[in-house]
């Protein structure tokens, strides 16, 4: 008999629908159920690609006694933490102050008035590690509840009432300057991992957003360790296996500290920040590894998440079914053995794959197969052969079992694919990953945004989801849409990002100018959920920032810009201590020093010397310049769809570039060398 997750569109939730246990999704009609019955309720969080999250399910879900258990003394509650990160946020706050860990699975039991009392994340069938089994756990919550109520009760007022001394105020802060930027490179410096790449140990996380600001940083100010950092951090996950040799993109995270083994999931945000990262990183180096690994990921989202709507599916699994036992297992599409690529190459080719890939008889991963990589030490291989060997390993491999892929539309994630892959499609003159980009975004404007403007946080198969939009999602899609609109010139893609902005501005804002993850007439949860941290993707505060920001420098609004600059107070109080959590703050904010720089480029359309100028302020290294492109002002003075452009003319009749900031412009300019140099770096 199905639970109430049958109708849901969540991939996650829809995994669960058939299980024994009666899940609700999270709804009033639950907590009131709950309190009907007199009983606790179960919360258990999670999403459709996380291994451990399909470990508990079958272990625990699908098993008939535990799933009669928990019907009998609990309401149980499933939220995917991708549709609901509100519902996630402020959950995942209290388990990690009451346990200093969290991860999903996350399970919390909950007051019908949606208390925590207790918490936890995985838990085994039978006591393991010093864990209880589940149905230990579930008995000793039970017990707790009947016999000690008052208790119970006690606790979960101590826990909300820990949670709402934490409100945040970095208003006041002011905003970063030089010094705090510098604070913030010392520290990175200091966590470094100068052998392996990469900040701290095992797991290891892929930095985007820190790598980003390492970029800025150097375009800024010329610092050459800062680059270094970025461009060896980038190189060395290129060669580890947390990078797809055959297929492009990037798994989560690396197991070990050598990016050698990795968690085998594929996520969308992953890879839309990565691709990005890596583009830029060609932007400010001409490396050849940096342009061929940006390209293989923006193919890799195109041809492998994107879905029949037009947008970016969420995630592919870490597990599959492994064609030779039939049991679904981490990696098993990855992961050869030298005696499958022998069997698909031949003895001479199958040899040098194994080589050239780090694939040994003993094996990196487990039951002696290798995830490929791509070592320093390998041999030298004519480019055209090695590209005819992947090409053979990944058709055969497309033979293989996939793994299940997540078709959840999520808007934010969707909004940082449309930025990447509109500047890859500028900068490698790829105009099909630019169309690719454009039609996410009118998905994204068809179905997520309603009439006022409002976003919906997910879509799937074209129906939008019930969830509303968060401020990441704000933040991220403005910022997407930005970037469409710089590259395109279309500057419908700027009143777009305006309807966002103007809303950031009016639901998101507090009166210290700090942001809230929420709206203000969101949901009415224990906690309204504040976080100026990033987590794998970049803080909903700080996304904000960064479109309020291009915003006001494209359209010389004060009233955006003044925002930003009171939201990167954050950045002020928390970029000196940990730099590491708030990358993308910190990038933000090396675009508020430099300006950021406003590129208006005019000429006729016809004219290949526009192109070229466009195209060259594009490849500016100047941290956050915005672009605006387009035909010279119409007769009455104005500038078109781009205020950028208002009263801006050609010189001697030629397509022409002008650079301004800070209220100052530099001289109008028709030779790109000049343009180049106008948006190059800044020398102390």
């Amino acid at each position: 008999m199905p639970n109430r997750l049958a109708n849901e569109t969540s991939p996650y939730l829809l995994q669960h629908a058939d299980n024994p246990v009666d899940w609700w999704p999270w709804s009033p009609e639950a907590f009131a159920e709950a309190r009907e019955r007199g009983v606790p309720v179960l919360l258990s969080v999670g999403y459709s690609s996380c291994h451990w999250c399909h470990v508990l399910a079958i272990e625990s879900f699908e098993d008939e006694l535990t799933a009669a258990y928990m019907n009998e003394h609990f309401v149980n509650i499933k939220v995917d933490r991708e549709e609901r990160p509100d519902v996630d946020a402020v959950y995942m706050e209290a388990v990690q102050a009451a346990t200093g860990q969290g991860g999903w699975p996350m399970t919390v039991f909950l007051t019908a008035d949606a208390e925590p009392f207790y918490f936890g994340t995985y838990f085994p069938p039978e006591p393991r590690h010093g864990m209880p089994s589940f149905m230990q756990v579930l008995e000793g919550v039970r017990t707790a509840w009947v016999g000690r109520p008052e208790e119970v009760a006690d606790v979960a007022r101590r826990i909300v009432a820990d949670l709402a001394g934490r409100e945040l105020d970095y208003g006041k802060a002011g905003t970063p300057g030089p010094e705090e930027l510098a604070q913030a490179l010392l520290g990175l410096t200091r966590e470094y991992d100068a052998v392996r790449g990469g900040f701290g140990g095992a797991p290891k996380f892929p930095p985007s957003m820190v790598l980003e600001f390492l970029l800025r940083h150097h375009a800024r100010t010329g610092a050459e360790g800062a680059l270094q950092m970025a461009a060896d951090t980038c190189e060395a996950m290129a060669r580890g296996g947390i990078y797809d040799q055959l297929g492009g993109g990037f798994a989560r995270y690396s197991v070990d500290r050598e990016w050698v083994v990795p968690h085998f999931e594929k996520m969308l945000y992953d890879n839309a920040l990565l691709c990005r990262v890596y583009a830029h990183l060609w932007r400010a180096t001409g490396s050849d590894l940096a342009r061929r690994v940006a390209l293989e990921t923006a193919d890799f989202m195109v041809r492998e998440l994107r879905t029949d709507q037009g947008g970016f599916a969420s995630a592919l699994d870490a597990d599959s079914e492994d064609p030779v036992s039939g049991a679904h297992v981490e990696g098993a599409y990855y992961a050869w053995t030298p005696a499958q690529l022998r069997e698909v190459l031949g003895e001479d080719d199958g040899d040098l794959a194994a080589a050239c890939f780090g694939v040994t008889e003993e094996g990196t991963f487990e039951h002696g197969k290798s995830v490929l990589q791509l070592p320093q030490n390998g041999p030298v291989v004519e480019a055209g052969r090695l590209a005819a060997i992947k090409e053979r390993l990944l058709a055969e491999r497309d033979g293989r079992p996939a793994p299940g892929r997540d078709d959840k539309i999520v808007a934010a994630w969707n909004g940082l694919a449309i930025a990447a892959l509109a500047e890859c499609g500028a900068y490698f003159e790829r105009p099909d990953l630019v169309e690719r980009a454009t039609e996410a975004a009118d998905l994204l404007v068809r179905v997520h945004m309603d009439g006022k403007a409002r976003l919906a946080r997910t879509s799937k198969d074209g129906q939008v989801g019930s969830n509303a939009g968060v401020l990441e999602d704000y933040g991220d899609v403005a910022d997407g849409f930005l970037a469409l609109a710089s590259v395109t010139g279309e500057g419908v893609w700027l009143e777009f990002a305006g309807f966002l902005v103007d809303l950031v501005l009016d639901q998101f804002t507090a009166e210290d100018g700090s942001l809230y993850d929420t709206a203000h007439d969101a949901e009415r949860l224990i906690r309204r959920p504040q976080d100026p941290t990033d987590t794998a993707a970049p803080s909903g505060w700080t996304a904000a920032a960064g479109a309020l920001l291009s915003y006001a420098a494209h359209t010389g609004s004060q009233a955006h810009r003044t925002v930003a600059e009171r939201a990167l107070g954050v950045v002020h109080a928390l970029g000196p201590r940990v730099p590491r959590f708030i990358g993308h703050g910190l990038s933000v904010a090396e675009a508020l020093l430099d300006g950021p720089r406003e590129v208006a480029v005019v000429g006729h359309p016809e004219d290949p010397l526009l192109a070229e100028l466009h195209r060259t302020a594009l490849l500016g290294t100047a941290p956050g310049a915005v672009v605006a492109v387009g035909p010279p002002r119409a007769a009455d003075g104005s500038g078109g769809e781009f205020p950028l452009l208002a009263e801006r003319t050609l010189v001697r009749d030629l397509p022409t570039a002008y650079v301004c900031r800070h209220f100052v412009c530099a001289r109008p300019t028709t030779e790109p060398v000049e343009l180049a140099e106008q948006l190059g770096t800044v020398r102390p």
